[in-house]
Formats: C-alpha cells, structure tokens, sequence
C-alpha cells in the first residue's frame, strides 16, 4: 500500500536527522586568553579547555593590563589571564571548576590559580613525569578577597 505522506509525518521524518538535533546544540562558551607569546604551558590550559567543550580565543600579551582591569591583585598573579562570562580566570583553573563558576555565579571577579603547580592543567605535560603538587583554586571577591573554592592533590 503506497499512501501519501503528510506534511506532518515528512516534518516528523526531518527532525529526526542528525542534523537537526546538531542544530539544537547550544554553542560553546568562549574562554578568551591573554598571554605571553612564547608560553607553552598556556597554550596547554588552552587545549585542556577546548577538549572539555569550551571555545578559546587566545590573545599575545597583555596579561598584566587585563588583570589589573578585571581586579585581580598581582599576589594572585599566573602566567595568563582569561575572561568568561564576565569572570576573570587566572592562572590554570580546572574546566570543571570554570563550568562550576558559569553555573553558580556568585559575586566574584573570578577564580585563580596562583602561580603554576605542577599537576594543573597544562602544568601536567610529559616533561613532569606525572608529578601532581597539591594546590587551591581561590575565589576571588572584589577588594582581593579570596577563599578556597576547590582543592586538588591533596593527600
């Protein structure tokens, strides 16, 4: 029996092509990056973010401008600064903890990770020979405040 499709059962049949579902995929959330040109352990925490669903823009120099801009004092201080949904992200914060950040959105400048612990996220490359240092992310309020938000490799 060959019947006539309707409009509806044709409607039915394209929302169920893959393409359709990849349409109602909301877009990645940018993470912007300023750093300095020839670091490679930022250009890592770059990767880490792209391979936990972010979208990165990464930007040479201008770290230091950016930071004192965004409220972080210099004793927070990393290698690179990023910005996301109004946040400032220093130094190499987990994805799971920015995520975190997106989803609770307290009153804060952002989070940081000051200095660069080995073990973090592009501070983990070969050359470290898995090699984990324990280490906090902080929560930054405004004035410079800071409490601890995460804690990692700690025994």
């Amino acid at each position: 029996m060959n019947e006539k499709p309707t409009r509806r059962s044709l409607l039915a049949a394209l929302a169920a092509l893959p393409f359709a579902s990849m349409a109602q995929q909301p877009a990645k959330v940018l993470v912007e990056i300023w750093k300095a040109p020839e670091c490679g352990c930022c250009e890592d925490w770059a990767r880490h973010l792209q391979a936990n669903g972010f979208a990165v823009k990464v930007h040479s120099g201008g770290n230091d401008a950016l930071r004192a801009k965004m409220g972080l004092p210099e004793r927070l201080a990393s290698c690179h600064t990023g910005i996301v949904g109004g946040y400032a992200v220093e130094g190499h914060v987990p994805a799971r903890e920015i995520r975190r950040l997106l989803k609770e959105k307290p009153e804060a400048v952002g989070l940081t990770v000051p200095g660069m612990p080995v073990g973090s996220p592009g501070m983990d490359a070969p050359v470290y020979q898995g090699r984990k240092d324990p280490y906090d992310v902080l929560l930054v309020g405004k004035g410079g405040t800071t409490k601890v938000y995460a804690s990692y490799n700690k025994a």
